[in-house]
């Protein structure tokens, strides 16, 4: 198979059109062009495909050594656990990231050294020190508000405020949520993730609007995105972690277009 395949945005009507990491996925396995192969956990695969789609195209690259791990772990009786390893990797690395570099240091160490969350009633727990954290994120956010405007004398710029909170909830806090939503639901789950995205997306709009400061609204878009790039890195490269984590150690022999190859022969 070639080596010079590429990961694109999706799902894609034909293969004509490209393929996400869940259509090579299909291909290498020799089924029907799709982006939900049978061969592969609900859970990861709820994973692979949120990751594919929320981050750019450079980062998205990333995902090709991993895709042939995920053939044969559909039904393997691990699909809870891998849920709640998303669930406790939003809670105690997500938040907590974003916390420390809005230098809300106790609130981030609070989240970090939960005990690992792992069943409803850790989570019912975690859930306290999450709303705590919440209302250390808003005044946080609030207070720079109020300093820029001191400083500049102008209305913050509400556009560029959501850019930051998606650009937070983009650098894989959405796919921990993806696949943490298959075997955690319910009110508490819920309940978590609004908070985890809430309390990135506060420290997100706080590091932007900082950055923004001084710049004229040309130069802010480029500003923010600057000083948030090396937290997005570091988040996309936690999450690509879990995802190993969550992953046989080795990958299994299937056919593919009716010849007989191992996964790992699937192009990195």
């Amino acid at each position: 198979m070639s080596t010079d395949y590429t990961l694109a945005y999706g799902p894609h009507a034909t293969p004509d059109d490209g393929r996400c990491a869940m259509e090579w996925v299909s291909y290498l396995t020799g089924d029907a062009h799709s982006d939900e192969p049978a061969s592969v956990s609900p859970v990861l695969r709820a994973f692979c495909t949120a990751l594919n789609d929320w981050l750019e195209d450079g980062p998205r690259q990333r995902l090709r050594p991993y895709l042939a791990r995920t053939i044969g772990t559909a039904e393997d009786g691990l699909d809870d656990e891998r849920s709640w390893m998303a669930m406790d990797w939003l809670i105690r690395t997500y938040t907590p990231t974003w916390l420390s570099i809005a230098h809300l240091l106790g609130a981030a160490r609070r989240l970090s050294d939960l005990p690992p969350v792992g069943s409803v009633s850790e989570l019912r727990i975690a859930l306290g020190g999450l709303n705590a954290a919440r209302g250390a994120s808003r005044a946080a956010s609030s207070r720079a508000r109020g300093r820029v405007r001191a400083a500049t004398r102008t209305p913050p710029w509400a556009a560029g405020r959501a850019a930051a909170r998606e650009a937070a909830w983009a650098s894989a806090g959405a796919a921990a949520w993806a696949a943490g939503r298959v075997a955690v639901g319910g009110i508490a789950g819920d309940r978590a993730r609004a908070l985890c995205r809430e309390i990135g997306g506060d420290a997100a709009a706080t590091i932007a609007r900082e950055a923004r400061a001084g710049t004229s609204r040309a130069a802010s878009r480029d500003a923010a995105r600057a000083a948030l790039a090396p937290i997005i890195d570091e988040l996309q490269r936690s999450a690509f972690s879990l995802l190993d984590r969550m992953l046989p150690t080795a990958p299994i022999a299937v056919p593919l277009a009716g010849v007989a190859r191992t996964a790992a022969s699937v192009p990195m």
